[in-house]
């Protein structure tokens, strides 16, 4: 295994980005608690509210793990691990599209619950897009920084 100074993981402006992004969709989230009641499906913009919680301190703990010494990942992995959670805004502002709209394609147990009749062909197509393409991102940003903190485990170790 290859020792990697500590320049080279320095990832404390990433982990800025990653709080302040997280911090945003908290309060996104937040607000858009306020709306539920008011969109012309309540079920699936509760969704939506949730779903901007979650992913907000997603994103807030993700940094915070890029921030402490448990986790070595290079600064062009740290910015691979803060676009793939920038990217999660997609997934939120569809979802709170779909509320509106009434897309039940991307998620069709929640579309169902809500009553959803379902969205013209090309609203269920970007709103399925939009959960589709993050979820990779966020599925490569996570496997990059888990495998920083394996990494940074076994340094510990030597």
């Amino acid at each position: 295994m290859s020792v990697v100074s500590a320049a080279a993981t320095d990832n404390t402006e990433q982990s800025y980005y990653l709080t302040g992004n997280g911090s945003l969709m908290i309060l996104a989230g937040l607000l858009c608690g306020f709306t539920i009641s008011a969109a012309p499906y309540p079920r699936l913009m509760l969704t939506a509210h949730i779903q901007f919680l979650v992913n907000g301190m997603m994103s807030v703990f993700a940094g915070l793990i890029l921030r402490t010494s448990l986790s070595r990942v290079g600064r062009r992995g740290g910015m691979l691990i803060v676009w793939g959670h920038v990217s999660a805004w997609a997934v939120c502002f569809s979802e709170v599209a779909a509320a509106v709209w009434g897309a039940k394609k991307a998620l069709p147990i929640a579309g169902a619950q809500a009553g959803a009749s379902g969205a013209a062909p090309w609203e269920e197509s970007l709103v399925v897009a939009c959960h589709m393409v993050p979820a990779l991102l966020l599925i490569a940003a996570w496997t990059l920084l888990i495998w920083g903190v394996y990494r940074g485990f076994r340094g510990e170790l030597r």
